[in-house]
């Protein structure tokens, strides 16, 4: 294994760790930010719902820009915006500046997480063994921290410029630095390989429906978690409202776990294995939290949550590359956006079906979504001779004939 190669899988694991600092910092400060600008409850919902939809155009925007602009280029360059952009959050007064901030940073997320995942799965390929995961165990890792900053921010009751600008001051240009060791494509240095990425080969969208599937249903149950295990914790499980804060961190700690490992259980089982070994385990924990007499039990079903889930994305991912490896890039991008549709679906849709029937009931929807993984997993195969429902995997000659090639 070269130097390039090594230097460029740890460059890329510190980005995707940087990218779980920032996005933690975010989303644990929500009251805070709503209470700095005067957000009402009613108008909350359409500013976090903006930043995974400009997400989803930053996705697909990229999938037309890395024809022309590599992918090391683009990370490159919208990290730092992202960082920024989260100062511009913290440092504004008005509403229209974090209208402003949010849109940026939603756009640069988009391009963000389709161009670190791009990377990743060109490195997987140069290495030729799974070290898929272990990038999103970074960004778990970064999360754990974000939100370790955020509650030291809080406990201090710390203005939010406050406690962004001295994570802004030390990311920022470690980022920057540490983006001359990306590599693109087969193991090439950023800039060195003059092959347009995703030349080769042209999407055939419907080949790739399945794996959007897998991608949409893991974010829900992730979003779920996310956002409704406090709540659920202590309205229906009845714990101290000190109590309904552990279920997340247990969440991102297992997840963390889960990742670290997780590419030596597809190296030594496969990854159909280990997908399915992950479906069962996230729809046995919804099961656990839906049936949990106590807070103690739940916390269990709320563990196995983050061991199950947290395979699922970065072999999606991985699958997809693997699916189209003359035009991974393209995949990986539009495969991204289904991301954004999870966490848009999960949330309300938990939400609604608590008000309407009940919570224990709400989470068995994403325990059944989860299983629908189980169906397709037979398109996470490092060479699968079949794809999906028994249709046939496209040869690379007929990729991109017909109507359907997009």
């Amino acid at each position: 294994m070269t130097d390039v190669l090594r230097r460029g899988r740890g460059s890329l694991a510190f980005s995707f760790l940087v990218q779980g600092v920032a996005f933690a910092l975010l989303v644990t400060r929500i009251p805070a930010i709503q209470d700095r600008y005067g957000v009402s409850d009613a108008l909350l919902p359409a500013f976090l719902a903006a930043v995974p939809i400009l997400a989803g155009v930053g996705s697909v925007t990229t999938e037309r820009l890395v024809k022309r602009v590599r992918p090391s280029l683009l990370l490159r360059w919208s990290q730092p915006v992202v960082l920024l952009a989260l100062l511009g959050v913290g440092a504004g007064e008005r509403m229209v500046e974090l209208g402003i901030a949010l849109a940026a940073l939603g756009l640069a997320v988009g391009v963000l997480d389709a161009s670190m995942n791009m990377l990743g799965v060109s490195l997987q390929r140069s290495y030729g063994r799974s070290i898929m995961l272990s990038f999103h165990a970074a960004y778990s890792l970064g999360g754990i921290v974000g939100a370790s900053l955020a509650w030291v921010g809080a406990h201090w009751h710390l203005a939010l410029w406050v406690s962004y600008l001295p994570v802004v001051l030390v990311l920022l240009p470690a980022v920057l630095v540490g983006s001359r060791w990306y590599v693109d494509d087969r193991g090439g240095a950023a800039g060195e390989v003059e092959k347009p990425a995703g030349e080769g080969q042209v999407l055939v969208f419907k080949w790739m429906l399945p794996l959007c599937l897998v991608m949409t249903v893991a974010y829900i149950g992730d979003s779920t978690v996310s956002n409704w295990s406090a709540k659920y914790l202590q309205d229906v499980l009845g714990s101290s409202e000190q109590m309904a804060t552990v279920p997340y961190n247990v969440y991102m700690v297992t997840t963390l776990l889960g990742r670290a490992i997780g590419d030596l259980g597809v190296r030594r089982f496969g990854a159909v294995a280990v997908v399915r070994g992950g479906a069962l385990v996230a729809a046995g924990g919804f099961a656990v939290v839906a049936g949990a007499p106590g807070a103690w039990v739940g916390m269990l079903g709320f563990t196995l949550l983050g061991l199950g889930l947290c395979v699922l994305v970065p072999q999606t991912f991985a699958a997809a590359g693997r699916l189209f490896p003359g035009a991974s890039d393209a995949a990986v991008a539009r495969l991204n956006v289904f991301n954004y549709v999870g966490f848009l679906i999960g949330s309300p849709l938990v939400g609604a079906l608590g008000d309407l029937w009940s919570y224990r009931g709400a989470m068995l929807v994403p325990m059944v979504l989860v299983l629908v993984t189980l169906v397709y997993a037979r398109s996470f195969a490092a060479q699968p001779d079949r794809y999906g429902g028994g249709h046939e995997r496209p040869r690379t000659a007929d990729v991109g004939r017909g109507s359907n090639g997009l």
